[in-house]
This record gives structure tokens, sequence and C-alpha cells, in this order.
């Protein structure tokens, strides 16, 4: 595990795909703000629409697990989300490529409504409505990126309030708490779908591959056009045995499709 020092207050390079990230939440923010005011009976509908709601989605509505993080309510909670965004994600940026930081996040913010589905689900099996109201914003997200960085990178400080030093698991293990202490309250469905971003996040820096899922994917492929080329070359190899056999001679292969050599003192074989 990485082990890193005091860290300063200061938030990174706004580059990479922590920019992409905070630019397409702003750019969704400052759209559906715009649309409030241009369609103003359209305003609860597009609400209705884009945010999570686990019984829409179970009724057909399959996008909303990941428009919900692009919809922000409030002007102070959007500015704290997207400076939370690009202190955490550019953080991680430094460390890892474009791809895992956007595999991370995503991941959280579908861990975050599948959390809230599944609260849904038993509430809806034991006989009690669990939905207080629709998911909207990408805290989830954050806190999946907030978990990565107390697991992966335990021992970085950062301040809390902007005064207090506090390591970066100790972070965690705060907000942690905070969101336990919220499933007593009003808003248990909320925090209860930010600890499953949370554990969203958990699982991808545990499961994900190394070198992200685009590398992967890559290799899978090109492994699975490889096999297909050696079943191809096997069944001729076995195709043209027949057919010597027929015209009296004796040819052998290998496991590969490679042809074997009748001399075993001749060590020549086709790569």
């Amino acid at each position: 595990m990485p082990r890193i020092g005091s860290t300063p207050f200061a938030l990174p390079d706004f580059a990479g795909t922590t920019r992409r990230l905070v630019l397409v939440n702003l750019g969704a923010y400052f759209a559906l703000l715009l649309a409030q005011f241009a369609f103003p009976g359209m305003a609860e509908g597009l609400f209705a629409g884009l945010a999570f709601q686990p019984h829409a989605f179970l009724h057909g509505y399959l996008w909303q697990p990941l428009t919900y993080s692009l919809v922000h309510l409030g002007l102070l909670g959007t500015l704290f989300e997207l400076l939370s965004l690009w202190f955490l994600g550019g953080f991680l940026e430094n460390y890892h490529n474009a791809s895992w930081v956007t595999g991370l996040y995503v991941f959280s913010v579908l861990g975050t409504a599948a959390a809230s589905t599944a609260i849904y689900a038993c509430g809806s099996t034991l006989g009690f409505n669990a939905v207080a109201f629709p998911l909207a914003g990408c805290i989830g997200g954050i806190f999946g990126l907030l978990v990565a960085i107390g697991v992966l990178y335990g021992d970085a400080q950062f301040l809390l309030f902007f005064t207090i030093g506090v390591k970066a698991r100790y972070l965690v293990a705060i907000y942690a708490l905070i969101s336990i202490a919220m499933l007593f309250g009003q808003q248990r469905v909320y925090a209860f779908a930010q600890l499953g971003g949370a554990l969203g996040g958990l699982l991808f820096i545990r499961l994900a591959p190394r070198r992200g899922f685009n590398f992967a994917l890559s290799e899978g492929w090109y492994g699975l056009r490889n096999r297909y080329y050696r079943w191809k070359r096997r069944r001729a190899s076995r195709k043209f045995e027949v057919y010597m056999r027929s015209q009296g001679r004796t040819v052998r292969f290998d496991g590969r499709g490679r042809p074997l050599d009748d001399d075993p003192d001749d060590k020549k074989r086709w790569n």
C-alpha cells in the first residue's frame, strides 16, 4: 500500500477524466436549470424521468441509474459535490489512469442505485414503503472515490473543515459513521444508498483489472479470436490428414494444427 505524507488543502489540476466528469455534471445542472425556466410545466416531469426512482426503474426507466447522478437540485449542494469530485477524482488520477477513475465513479454511481433498488424491493416484500424520495446527485459516486482513497492511500492526510489534519482512512470512517447514523433518521434510504456507493467503490478496487476494463476487454477479444483461428487450423489439419491417407501417405499434426516430421531426429517444425 503506498504511503503518502501530509497533503495541504489544494485542488489538483483540472484535467483528464476529472475535468470531463465535472464539466458533464456542471453542464447537466445548467441545462436542467434553463429547461426549468423555459418550460416550467415540464420541470416536474423531467425531474421524475431523470432522477432515480426504484419503482420507475423496475417498470422500464432503465436509464435512471446513470441519469440521476446528473440531476442536481440546489446551488450549494451542487457546488459541494463538484468540488469534492474535482478534489477526489484529481487525487486518484495522479496514481491511476483515466479509464480506472471513470470506471470507479460509474461503478459507485450504479452501486448507489442498486442499494436503493434493494431496499425498495425488500420493503415491498415485507409490506412497508421504503421509498422516501427520488435519488439525485453524484454523492454516491463521490463516496466511492473517497472509499478508494481511504483503502488504497489510507495514510494520506487531508484537512477536515480546512483546519484539522486527518488521515484518509479516518475520514472515510467518519463519513461511514454519519451515514450509518442517518439510517435511524428520516433520510434512511438516502443514507443506505450512499453506503451502496461506498460498497460499489470497494468492490471495484477489489475486482477491477489493474490495467482497466478496456485492456481486459481487448485482451479477451483477441484471445477469443486467436482460439477461433486455432480451431480452424486444427479442423483444416484433420481434413488434410484424411486426404493424405486417401492418397496412401501419412501426415501427422500436433494439437495446435502444426505438422510433425516423421523423422524424430529432424528438429525442424513449423511455428
